[in-house]
């Protein structure tokens, strides 16, 4: 079997020149590319105590149910602004080029809970720090994030820090 990493696909000047995209569908679309990955995530959080996995949509959905599936263990999706039904607690956050909101609903973590965070990429650490803060507002602990992979160069560890983060793939660039 190869290596997770082989399975990656990497398209040069996309979605501008000079930039590296890393492509996760060349991992989904192969079975053991996809296993490599949910079991490098499983594998990730042998002897962590937690309860509860939660991940932003669309990537962490596909990454964290299986691993909660096989882990046995609830599941609690982070969503676009408007995407839930019920009432919901909302974070913003700035990217690149503006702003955008996440929410959660406001019964998806009970207090003092343990959080596994699972999403597929880790680049500025704004996303994840922004999912940090909705769970911590409901009274949830942090355990652990898991990502596939890690995109070194654009220091997202930093707005982490405190929080063990695990990358079952660390690309130094950008």
């Amino acid at each position: 079997m190869k290596k997770l990493e082989e399975y990656v696909r990497s398209i040069p000047d996309f979605p501008e020149p000079g930039i590296i995209f890393r492509d996760i569908t060349t991992i989904l679309q192969d079975a053991d590319g996809l296993q490599l990955a949910i079991d490098g995530i499983q594998k990730s959080l042998e002897g962590v105590d937690y309860d509860i996995v939660v991940g932003p949509e669309s990537r962490g959905f596909i990454f964290g149910v299986p691993v909660a599936y096989a882990m046995h263990k609830g599941f609690v999706p982070i969503r676009k602004k408007g995407k839930l039904p019920c009432k919901t607690v909302s974070v913003s956050y700035d990217l690149e080029y503006g702003s955008a909101v996440l929410e959660m609903h406001e019964d998806a973590i009970k207090p003092g809970q343990k959080v596994v965070i699972v999403d597929d990429l880790i680049a500025t650490g704004g996303t994840t720090e922004a999912i940090i803060k909705l769970i911590e507002k409901l009274g949830g602990e942090v355990v652990k994030i898991c990502c596939v992979m890690e995109l070194a160069g654009l220091k997202g560890r930093e707005k982490l820090n405190g929080y063990a983060v695990d990358a079952l793939i660390t690309y130094e660039g950008k």
